[in-house]
């Protein structure tokens, strides 16, 4: 079943590398993803895909990348797609 969700990651987050990894990621588990908002403390992205995998996403953002920390995960389900 398909999800879509906004996640919300607090911490260090150094842009550059944080949305190259959530890019990667994103690819990998074939998602559809938008960086809502970005700054040094704070990503906001929105996914749509397979639960489970947007799970999967969730857990490997809130490891890493090795430059970042991730101190907090806020995640809202959403009732619409990401626009194209």
């Amino acid at each position: 079943m398909n999800t879509t969700v906004t996640l919300e990651f607090l911490g260090d987050l150094p842009q550059a590398s944080f949305a190259e990894f959530a890019a990667h990621r994103a690819a990998r588990l074939s998602l559809s993803h938008r960086m809502i908002a970005q700054d040094a403390g704070r990503a906001l992205v929105q996914l749509s895909g397979p639960e489970a995998l947007v799970d999967a996403f969730e857990m490997a953002l809130s490891l890493g990348p090795q430059s970042c920390i991730v101190r907090d995960v806020r995640r809202q389900e959403n009732h619409r797609e990401i626009p194209e």
